[in-house]
């Protein structure tokens, strides 16, 4: 029903209003006893036999939600009817900011793919915290932290450690986001130097806690073999948790939609399935490269039980969907979920 009519008629609408218009129909739903609890006996996962350990958590299956899609932590409640296992909030950044001019959200849907060039739009993260204390359910929750857009490269690291120490109390896992390729420059904060810098830092003072979190990496699919091979050695230097494989990518290679409406969209990041490929890729080379040292979470095209597998036989303990659950719905991770039980995986 979701792609036959559902999806037809919401993609003739810009795809940042329908974000927030969709989320809001589903808060006012699951308000109505009724139709709130026909929607959580629909959505929601059997759980048994899915549970994995990662990086010293219990998630109740492996499909999350990847970060990008409640940058505020204000849906959370709502999200976790639908079956996911974990949710990423952010990016978040010290200070609000509004991100890039609108439009800034593309569609295209010969491709099933998606362009952005958000920006880290986010309402700073004492607002993001004043959400996640409201949030009633359990499910394990992630903190995608960046840096603000007029904050310059050299002064990053004190960016990160901002959040980081304003959203430990209130999420379960971190992630820090070097690989957006949507605010300027911060591409250029996953070189070796400055990458080791922030990383070390950030587990140094994880070190110091009672309990320590756990923080992983995100990073673009565009890094070549050798920086690939950085990455794996930055992460096993700095004793950080594992990595994220990927962020957006920058290529705009074989693709259905035309040269000149992709021309016409402009510059962003694109995710969805023509990054399918390339994600697993990068998932099995820092897999290998490391020999399982770090655990790592795949995530670049993953719409059906079978891409999650692809991943998961690539080294990836767990997955997380984005451009998939808005192409396949909100019955995605109820689906892979059922996909993976039946495969035993």
């Amino acid at each position: 029903m979701y792609k036959k009519i559902v999806f037809p008629v919401l993609s003739q609408i810009d795809p940042e209003k329908v974000h927030y218009w969709a989320m809001g129909a589903l808060v006012a739903a699951l308000k109505m006893p009724i139709i709130g609890n026909i929607i959580k006996s629909s959505f929601n996962s059997k759980s048994e036999g899915l549970e994995r350990d990662v990086f010293g958590l219990r998630f109740k299956n492996p499909v999350g939600l990847a970060a990008g899609f409640d940058k505020n932590a204000q849906w959370i409640d709502e999200l976790a009817t639908l079956g996911f296992g974990f949710i990423e909030i952010g990016t978040v950044t010290p200070k609000a900011q509004d991100g890039n001019p609108k439009p800034r959200l593309f569609r295209l849907k010969k491709d099933l793919a998606l362009i952005n060039r958000m920006g880290f739009n986010n309402g700073g993260v004492d607002k993001v915290v004043e959400n996640l204390k409201k949030r009633k359910s359990d499910i394990l929750v992630g903190g995608n932290i960046g840096k603000n857009k007029l904050t310059p490269n050299e002064n990053a690291l004190s960016d990160y450690q901002i959040t980081f120490r304003a959203l430990f109390d209130y999420v379960d896992y971190f992630v820090v986001n070097v690989s957006s390729p949507n605010t300027p420059g911060l591409r250029d904060l996953q070189e070796k130097g400055p990458l080791t810098e922030i990383l070390v830092a950030l587990q140094t003072e994880n070190g110091q806690k009672d309990k320590p979190k756990p923080i992983l990496l995100k990073i673009a699919p565009d890094l070549t073999d050798t920086q690939l091979e950085d990455i794996v050695e930055i992460v096993n230097t700095a004793g950080i948790a594992g990595v994220i494989a990927t962020n957006t990518t920058l290529s705009r290679a074989d693709l259905q939609t035309s040269d000149a409406d992709v021309a016409e969209i402009g510059a962003g990041g694109l995710s969805g399935k023509p990054l399918t490929h390339r994600a697993t890729e990068v998932v099995e080379f820092l897999h290998t490269k490391s020999k399982g040292s770090f655990d790592i979470i795949g995530v670049g095209g993953i719409y059906t039980g079978k891409d999650a597998e692809e991943k998961f036989a690539a080294g990836a303990k767990l997955v997380q969907v984005y451009s998939g659950f808005v192409y396949e719905g909100p019955s995605i991770a109820k689906n892979i979920n059922a996909y993976l039980t039946k495969a035993k995986l």
